[in-house]
């Protein structure tokens, strides 16, 4: 069927062309090949920053199983099931870790985005626990899904970029829940509306700041470390940690830009976008991503009149070690900062 289609439009355009020729307004032969191109690989632009911005579905979230009780706050998995692509409305779950304070208040969340953990080993929580636990114990929901492919959730997508770019959908598909659900409880607990905050680290980063060009919405957030650097070189500079040493990925991506075109997808072409303070945490020592990404990005943030404070930690590596702690109280002290009171 493919193949006959092809067929078939090769010849309209091939008419198209001649005829072209007749009426002086001739169609170039580079857009035939790329018109026969797109129709062998498929167009993702449906997941562009800018099309997203359009991106207004939501989904459905339930509360699971108590995981841990502590003494303020309590630990449970979550489900939210939702249509990740665009042009779809196939439904898929993800699952996920939420804390919960006990007290009887409103509190503001925190929308936890992790960054690379290992599929075949990773559980729920992984990559946000620690963090989280200590964000909760401060008063803050806290809410951490695993995405498509994690934990217990449904398959991902396919294709490995389509896969990345539903991450996307899947954090816009939690905020525009939570927004529309403004008297929404959580267990026994109300939440509120004006204070969500975005925590992330690594890829994580990459996933908050893409979320906040989407949006153009306040949601005041920190990053650990970000991935910063424009997609696709973003997931081309990982490749070597790949089995294959990144073939398959390579392959992939040369199929995707003769139908995509990257710029569309590029973080670091839509700064201006952002309107929430940002707070970056860099280890001077992280062998994951380099301090000069961090360096790059605040330049251009601060160029884009983006209101970010960078926080470099001397002998520190990715995960903020040795100082851990001193980057959360920092966490925590931003966050306290733009609550709305």
């Amino acid at each position: 069927m493919r193949y006959t289609k092809i067929v078939l439009v090769s010849i309209f355009l091939l008419s198209a062309f001649i005829l072209g020729i007749f009426l002086g307004n001739k169609i170039e032969k580079k857009d035939i090949i790329r018109s026969l191109i797109e129709l062998e690989h498929e167009s993702y632009e449906r997941y562009s920053i800018e099309n997203l911005k359009n991106f207004q579905k939501t989904g459905t979230l339930e509360i699971g199983d108590l995981v841990n009780e502590f003494e303020n706050f309590n630990s449970y998995t979550f489900s939210f099931t939702f249509e990740p692509d665009p042009a779809s409305s196939e439904l898929k779950t993800t699952t996920g870790l939420i804390n919960i304070p006990k007290e009887k208040s409103h509190y503001p969340l925190v929308l936890m985005l992790r960054g690379y953990v290992n599929q075949e080993t990773f559980k729920s929580g992984d990559g946000t626990r620690n963090v989280s636990y200590k964000l909760a114990e401060n008063g803050f929901i806290t809410i951490a899904p695993d995405f498509l492919g994690y934990g217990e959730s449904d398959p991902e997508a396919g294709n490995i970029f389509e896969t990345r770019f539903q991450t996307y959908t899947t954090v816009l598909s939690i905020i525009n829940y939570l927004e529309k659900n403004i008297n929404i409880k959580l267990g026994n607990e109300n939440w509120k509306l004006e204070n969500i905050f975005l925590w992330s680290h690594s890829n994580g980063g990459h996933i908050a700041i893409t979320t906040l060009e989407i949006t153009g919405k306040n949601y005041p957030t920190t990053l650990w470390a970000p991935v910063s650097k424009p997609f696709p070189y973003s997931v081309l500079y990982y490749t070597d940690q790949s089995e294959d040493g990144g073939v398959l990925i390579r392959s992939e991506l040369s199929k995707f830009e003769s139908a995509n075109n990257p710029d569309s997808f590029s973080l670091t072409n839509n700064l201006e976008n952002i309107k929430a303070p940002l707070q970056i945490q860099q280890g001077e020592d992280d062998e994951a991503v380099p301090k000069s990404w961090s360096d790059e990005i605040v330049s251009k943030l601060k160029s884009a009149k983006i209101d970010v404070t960078y926080n470099i930690y001397p002998l520190t590596d990715h995960n903020m070690n040795p100082r851990w702690r001193e980057a959360v109280e920092r966490d925590l002290e931003f966050f306290r900062k733009h609550i709305d009171n």
